[in-house]
C-alpha cells in the first residue's frame, strides 16, 4: 500500500520535532549516566556528558540533515535572517524545536525511572554564566555558517560535534547554546537542569550571542545573498544543547 506524502514543510518540521527530542534525551540521559556512574568525580561527569553529547549531535545531523537539522531556534532565526527560510517556516520550525525539546526531557527522565517532568531547581544565575552562553552562541553560529560559506557543508555535522564537545569545557555554562534545550531541561530536575527562573537570562544570552555571530557572518562573507543561496541548497544545520560547568567548580 502506497503510504501519504506528506508536505515538505511538514516533513522538515517532523525533521526537526524528532531531531531535538533525541538531541535533549542525549544531554539529559548521559547527564543523569554520567552522575550516577561516576558519583565522585565531577570532572569525569563532564567529560563523559561531553563526549556522548558531541557523538550523538554528529549522528543526529548525519541522519536528519537530508530533511532538517537546526534543532536550535537561533539557528533558525539565523536562517530566516538571511533569506534561506520564510517567516512562517521558522515559526513551524521553532515550535517543532520547542516540543520535541520538551519530549526528549520526558523520555530522559523516564529512561532512568525519575518523575516524567520535575521542575528543575539548579539555578545558573551569574555574569559569567551569561557572558559563557553568550560566546558558547556565538562560536556555535560561526562555526555553522562559516563551514557552510566555505563549501563544505557536508563538514558541518563534524564541525558542529567537534565544537559543542570542546564548548562543554572552555565555556563557563557548558554551551546550552539553544533556547529549546534551555525550555526543555527546565522539566528535569537532575544533573541537566536549570530552574525556571534561570532561564529567561541564558535564552537573551543565546539570542544576542547569535545576533552577534550573524553580524560576524556577514563582516567576513558579505555577499548575503551567495550565503542564503548555500543555505537553501544544504538540507543540514544545528545548534545544540549542553549541561553544565556550574557542577564542576
Amino acid at each position: 500500500m502506497r503510504l501519504p506524502v506528506t508536505s515538505d514543510l511538514a516533513r522538515k518540521a517532523f525533521a526537526e520535532f524528532l531531531g531535538t527530542a533525541l538531541l535533549l534525551a542525549t544531554v539529559i540521559g548521559s547527564g543523569i549516566a554520567a552522575q550516577r556512574l561516576s558519583p565522585n568525580d565531577v570532572g569525569l561527569q563532564l567529560l563523559e556528558n561531553a563526549v556522548v553529547t558531541g557523538a550523538g549531535l554528529v549522528a543526529l545531523i548525519l541522519a536528519l540533515g537530508p530533511v532538517s537539522a537546526a534543532f536550535n531556534p537561533v539557528v533558525t532565526l539565523v536562517e530566516r535572517a538571511l533569506g534561506a527560510i520564510t517567516t512562517g517556516q521558522a515559526a513551524v520550525f521553532i515550535g517543532a524545536q520547542l516540543a520535541g525539546g520538551a519530549l526528549g526531557a520526558v523520555v530522559a527522565n523516564l529512561m532512568f525511572e525519575l518523575p516524567a517532568v520535575s521542575i528543575s531547581t539548579h539555578h545558573r544565575a551569574s555574569g559569567a554564566l551569561w557572558l559563557g552562553e553568550l560566546v558558547a552562541t556565538f562560536g556555535l553560529v560561526v562555526v555553522i555558517f562559516g563551514v557552510v560559506r566555505a563549501g563544505k557543508a557536508s563538514a558541518v555535522a563534524f564541525a558542529v560535534g567537534a565544537y559543542i564537545t570542546a564548548a562543554y569545557w572552555f565555556t563557563s555554562s557548558t554551551s546550552f547554546a539553544n533556547p529549546a534545550a534551555a525550555f526543555a531541561r527546565m522539566l528535569s530536575d537532575s544533573f541537566a537542569g536549570i530552574a525556571p527562573s534561570s532561564v529567561p537570562a541564558f535564552v537573551l544570552a543565546e539570542v544576542v550571542g547569535a545576533g552577534l555571530a550573524l553580524a560576524a557572518v556577514l563582516v567576513l562573507y558579505p555577499s548575503a545573498a551567495n550565503l542564503a543561496g548555500d543555505l537553501t541548497h544544504l538540507d543540514s544545520l544545528h545548534g545544540d544543547v549542553s549541561p553544565t560547568q556550574e557542577n564542576a567548580r
